[in-house]
């Protein structure tokens, strides 16, 4: 049975009504669910008013024709900014398009806004670093002059974990005893459970030790990797990375490259695409499938089996 509209369970809830323009809709019914329900909210406030607030959000949905929102396509183009950014831009406006039309906040008898089409990006970028590369990035992050950077990229490393999950760990989400790592929320918003080799342990070890002799807390609630002068997680490791990794000649190794490492090295050693599905906390398959041109010399090894089958059988 429907509530009434008087009941206190609904009472003072802010209804989606009709509104003029982008802006007004953002402001009133999208951040605000926003905030409510998802936790990348503040990364689409800073994409809304760096990219969209000056330019399509004072408009009319009856003024954002295709021909408008396509020259905002271009403007950015102008700009020389990535198809692949411009695209998460896309995907914004997009998604705020279909919010305004599904929860009724565009004036009955007007015609939605069209969607954008995204941009060619080519080939999904991938980078592995090999043996002799992964070497040379670890000694200059020990090198580097930060408590934290050379533990937190062995345990990229040996996780195949996200940053964001690392940098945020607690260590009450480690189980010594299992040899596991709890994430409670990952990116597809559900907690995951991460495996912990002997190596991954043993840094967690060391790690503990040096942050029990920095006199920084490890109890449940404390971070892996708190930061010295907040006592809080750190916000980013980048700038002292980005100077460790150009101090290797790797200018093109991102942190999210790690993970990729992860995966070409189980694969590469035989382990079978849902394994690596699994150990990164992919929600589909395909998300993993990426990683199946690692495998073409096993892949045409294991045709071998089939033609020995029939070759035998023809032999009979």
């Amino acid at each position: 049975m429907l509530e009434d509209a008087e009941s206190p369970a609904i009472r003072g809830l802010s209804f989606c009504e009709p509104v003029e323009t982008l802006n007004a809709f953002f402001d009133r019914h999208y951040m605000p669910h926003c905030e409510a329900t998802t936790r990348g909210h503040r990364h689409s406030r800073l994409t809304y008013e760096k990219h969209l607030r000056e330019s399509l959000g004072p408009m009319r949905w009856s003024e954002m024709s295709p021909l408008v929102l396509n020259a905002w396509v271009r403007a950015q183009v102008a700009q020389r900014l990535k198809n692949t950014t411009i695209n998460k831009h896309i995907f914004l406006v997009n998604r705020l398009l279909r919010c305004a039309r599904d929860w009724g906040a565009i004036p009955e008898g007007m015609r939605p806004p069209p969607l954008l089409r995204k941009l060619p990006t080519g080939d999904y970028r991938q980078r592995f670093l090999s043996q002799d590369e992964i070497r040379r990035l670890l000694i200059e992050c020990d090198r580097i002059n930060h408590p934290y950077l050379g533990s937190f990229i062995r345990f990229l490393l040996l996780t195949g974990a996200r940053k964001g999950e690392a940098r945020t760990a607690r260590w009450r989400d480690i189980s010594f005893e299992a040899g596991t790592w709890r994430v409670p929320v990952s990116k597809n918003g559900r907690s995951r459970r991460i495996m912990l080799s002997e190596a991954a342990l043993d840094l967690l070890v060391m790690l503990r030790e040096g942050t029990d002799r920095a006199g920084l807390g490890t109890g449940p609630g404390d971070y892996l990797f708190p930061n010295p002068r907040t006592g809080t997680c750190y916000n980013g490791f980048h700038l002292a990375y980005f100077r460790a990794r150009d101090a290797a000649g790797l200018p093109d190794v991102r942190i999210h490259d790690l993970r990729h490492t992860f995966a070409s090295l189980l694969i590469n050693n035989g382990v079978s695409l849902y394994e690596v599905q699994e150990l990164l906390g992919h929600s589909s398959v395909s998300m993993t499938q990426r990683y199946a041109h690692l495998l073409p010399n096993k892949l045409r090894s294991r045709t071998e089996i089939v033609g020995r089958i029939v070759e035998g059988g023809a032999g009979v």
